[in-house]
């Protein structure tokens, strides 16, 4: 079967897929059509067997194609994201082994906070951070506080004034204390839970032995000598964890939190949820991230919007 016959079937599984499931206006699904009909023909133009021979330079291709034809930034921008709807449909249908487009950005991305990593790069810093000898309290402590960063998006301050009865490890949320001593519940993930969970049973404990004052045995994140963790010192953990991973860029306590928003912003999250897990006491100081990724906001916009396209 030709790769025109055969992506206009799978064409047609998709539109049914974002009409019924997806639930997506008339007007947007004819939009998505329309881009993915003068994709088709590009690929078959080329002699293009089958989908599982486009590769990532074909669909950097066809947008440079779009290009020569006049297409505006804004215009090219839309086309991806119906070719990046579609990959990731093949993908998840198992049409395909892999998402060729994932790599793929729309023109004029616009800049991106100089302190935000991405999802690769938290990765390598947590994993850096990460040790397996229950003997290492330090490096336990220091693993628990980066994943615990990075999955609640918490500031240095609130991060290092966290106790242990903040924590619920059975509903996995912790009771953050922000700016102007307001209090807000954030949840945390499996990977969060699990190096918290170690830390306090090999680790804390250990640095314990040295702690003093009451006010040090209720804190969470203590240092050698016992003490509550200062915020200085989270800078230094951060720092070192990022030579190791070897990330060229300076990394300070925000750039986790930094990192934490935008990847929600990335994932579909909406900005007043973004919010309220940051503590912003306005939305206004949260939408910097959306400025970070435009490509996303326009594959949002288009996607939700019932006459976006």
């Amino acid at each position: 079967m030709g790769m025109a016959n055969e992506l206009q079937m799978v064409k047609s599984r998709f539109l049914a897929y974002i009409d019924v499931e997806r639930g997506l206006a008339k007007a947007t699904i004819e939009a998505y059509e329309r881009d993915l009909d003068r994709y088709i023909l590009w690929l078959a133009d080329r002699g293009i067997d089958g989908p599982r021979q486009i590769t990532t330079l074909h669909v950097e291709a066809f947008l440079q194609s779009l290009a020569i034809d006049g297409q505006s930034g804004t215009s090219r921008a839309r086309h991806l994201a119906s070719v990046h709807m579609f990959h990731r449909f093949m993908f998840g249908e198992h049409i395909v082994d892999d998402d060729v487009s994932q790599s793929v950005k729309a023109p004029k991305s616009g800049s991106r906070l100089p302190d935000v990593l991405d999802v690769d790069e938290v990765a390598a810093l947590l994993k850096a951070a990460a040790t397996d000898d229950t003997d290492d309290a330090a490096g336990l402590r220091d693993s628990a506080l980066l994943e615990f960063m990075y999955a609640t998006g918490c500031r240095v301050s609130e991060a290092v004034a966290t106790n242990l009865d903040d924590f619920d490890f059975d509903e996995q949320v912790v009771r953050l204390t922000g700016k102007g001593s307001k209090q807000r519940l954030v949840p945390f993930g499996d990977y969060a839970r699990d190096a918290l969970l170690t830390y306090l049973k090999y680790g804390r404990t250990v640095l314990q032995e040295k702690a003093k004052r009451s006010s040090e045995l209720r804190a969470v994140f203590l240092n050698l000598r016992g003490r509550r963790l200062s915020r200085q010192s989270v800078w230094e953990i951060i720092r070192r964890a990022g030579e190791r991973a070897h990330i060229t860029r300076p990394l300070h306590p925000h750039t986790l939190r930094h990192s934490f928003a935008t990847h929600l912003l990335q994932g579909g999250a909406d900005v007043r949820t973004v919010q309220e897990l940051l503590g912003h006491a306005s939305v206004k100081t949260t939408q910097i991230y959306t400025h970070v990724s435009p490509d996303v906001l326009i594959e949002t916009y288009i996607t939700a919007h019932p006459r976006a396209k």
